[in-house]
């Protein structure tokens, strides 16, 4: 049985806010021991066609049954590119875990909602799957998010903290007083970036180039500084929503040029970075940083502006595939009955062993 192994091949997936595309990760990972070790086999990233990136777009606004036909069809997508990556492979994957794709996250509310029908996946994969891992967290009460620190903690135990530049920036860290894993949601990041460069008909803001050429506008960045997210503390965690609702209107009220919103942006980003890192540091700690915008150069250079610490870029696997390699642990975990969702890092009224098991019928 898969419970009683101390050796795991798993393929993990992740679906971005920022939908550059569908993440897989076939991740080796070893029990034995102390440390849990892993190695990433194979990754790639395989885009969204045109027609489903659009659904996936506008779907905040859809009613109940176009959700429901939406998960299927996104089930059926993620199960196709799945195959896809795995035919011919003598070893196949024990598990699937899959992070899904985000349509809200309103945990205020009690609500969150990441689709990619697991039943339907693990019917076309023929691989049991395990999915929805924030649902019971927000049912305790929690953010059911980020769920990335029991990785962070197990797998990359040599950084102090874990910083990844993904839709959004958040962090992950071990409280030097609790000895508690603390992490949250920081501020949009890619998502911000991406939705500004498309003005200029860019994609994105390739090594940060575009804000490079503009000029930080101290109103603009006290406007963004100053939304009351920032005013909270953790745990917390932030959707899309925000993003639209509040992040934007302020972007977008601006008469500033596209180059100057980029770059008071990108000052933005690592202000709110530095506010974390600056005050729960310790002599030569060490920073991980991870995610797309890991390779925004002029970024990078803000933060290193901004936090007196060791910063530290791994090899590109584990800046694009980090995030699909963590889903991979936690769908392990899960199978072991183990925790894999902390309540220091949510907010839950406890500890939990999160996600649904789908098997194939």
């Amino acid at each position: 049985m898969i419970l009683e192994k101390t050796s795991y091949l798993v393929l993990g997936l992740m679906s971005g806010t920022s939908l550059d595309g569908v993440d897989l990760a076939l991740c080796e990972f070893n029990f034995k021991g102390k440390f849990r070790t892993f190695e990433i086999a194979e990754a790639t990233t395989l885009p969204y066609n045109s027609t489903l990136s659009k659904k996936l777009k506008e779907c905040i606004n859809y009613d109940d049954k176009e959700l429901a036909l939406l998960d299927i069809e996104v089930g059926e997508f993620f199960s196709e590119v799945i195959n896809s990556f795995l035919a011919g492979r003598e070893n196949l994957p024990q598990l699937i875990a899959s992070h899904g794709h985000t349509v809200f996250h309103r945990p205020e509310e009690g609500l969150t909602l990441q689709i990619g029908n697991g039943e339907v996946m693990a019917e076309k994969t023929g691989i049991t799957v395990v999915n929805d891992f924030r649902s019971q967290d927000v049912l305790l009460g929690g953010q059911g998010a980020p769920l990335v620190p029991v990785g962070d903690r197990d797998l990359f135990y040599a950084y102090d903290f874990c910083l990844n530049l993904g839709g959004f920036a958040n962090i992950s860290y071990n409280d030097s007083d609790s000895s508690e894993r603390i992490a949250c949601d920081i501020s949009a990041c890619n998502m911000a970036f991406n939705h500004l460069s498309q003005k200029l008909g860019q994609p994105y803001d390739s090594n940060g180039l575009l804000a490079r050429g503009g000029d930080i506008d101290s109103e603009l960045l006290d406007q963004l500084n100053n939304l009351n997210y920032y005013k909270l503390p953790a745990p917390k965690s932030l959707g899309k929503e925000w993003f639209v609702d509040q992040f934007l209107p302020i972007l977008e009220s601006s008469e500033l040029n596209i180059f100057d919103k980029l770059a008071t942006t990108t000052e933005h980003i690592a202000m709110q970075i530095a506010k974390f890192i600056n005050v729960a540091r310790q002599a030569e700690s060490k920073l991980l940083i991870t995610g797309g915008g890991a390779y925004n150069s002029f970024l990078i250079e803000r933060i290193r502006n901004t936090c007196d610490i060791s910063m530290i870029l791994p090899r590109n696997e584990i800046i694009e595939y980090k995030e699909a390699l963590i889903f991979a642990y936690l769908g392990i975990l899960r199978i072991r009955n183990e925790v894999n969702v902390l309540s220091s890092v949510t907010g839950a009224r406890e500890d939990s062993s999160s996600g649904v098991i789908h098997c194939k019928n």
